[in-house]
């Protein structure tokens, strides 16, 4: 039936990814055909200014799964990924980068703890976890420092709070999705805030992740947006 809700949605959000995003959908559809051939895919462009849009709009043509969402401008990563979420129809829905940086073998990792949690998220900080390429010392350092910022705010205490690879139960991430405010790279911390506020239970896998060297993250520009969008989430959900 054409109505009839898929059991995995993918949401990906992109900004400028024209020159990798062809790979990692190749990797994604041999997956996906052999393991969730049920599933959507939807592919936010964030306001790109070079051919991410035409290239998704291309791939469809032989995709039917692939969606192509467009916001009008650039609005940040959160805005991009609470986008595809509310527009998913999948009964689980997850969020990876368009680098592909924890792979998307991985989704049965996370599928598999949906069991016991309705939010799975991916972590490179917890026992298990294979980082084959690391991050340079700095962004290591920036990140530790985030997250230590983040545990400020949010309960259960994530090892790791901003890996890009999040799974979530359909109603579960409309719930959370629709209340987001955070448009910018912290809205990760903003949804285990939220997820934690409203009751849902979150698990933490352990995840492959490599590193890209053609991350869009500003680190000096960025960092400083990130800790003051967290400082603002528990005011804004003060009535939760």
């Amino acid at each position: 039936m054409p109505s009839e809700r898929p059991p995995l949605t993918l949401v990906i959000p992109a900004y400028n990814e024209e020159r990798r995003l062809e790979e990692s959908l190749a990797r994604v559809r041999a997956w996906l055909d052999a393991h969730q051939p049920r599933a959507e895919v939807l592919v936010v462009d964030d306001g790109s200014r070079d051919g991410t849009a035409a290239l998704v709009e291309r791939l469809a043509l032989g995709w039917p799964a692939v969606r192509l969402l467009r916001l009008g401008r650039n609005q940040g990563k959160g805005a991009a990924t609470r986008r595809g979420v509310l527009e998913a129809r999948g009964e689980w829905i997850l969020c990876s980068d368009a680098d592909l940086s924890t792979p998307i073998e991985e989704t049965a990792r996370l599928l598999a703890a949906g069991e016991r949690a309705p939010v799975v998220i991916g972590s490179r900080s917890i026992a298990g976890a294979n980082i084959t390429r690391r991050q340079p010392l700095h962004r290591v350092a920036m990140g530790r420092a985030f997250n230590l910022a983040v545990r400020t705010v949010t309960p259960g205490h994530h090892a790791d709070t901003q890996c890009g690879f999040k799974l979530y139960r359909h109603d579960a991430a409309r719930d959370i999705f629709s209340r987001l405010t955070v448009d910018g790279f912290a809205f990760d911390a903003e949804v285990l805030y939220l997820a934690h506020a409203l009751g849902y239970p979150v698990a933490e896998v352990a995840v492959t992740w490599h590193n890209d060297e053609r991350s869009s993250v500003d680190i000096w520009r960025d960092p400083a947006r990130m800790l003051l969008d967290i400082a603002r989430v528990r005011w804004r959900h003060r009535k939760l």
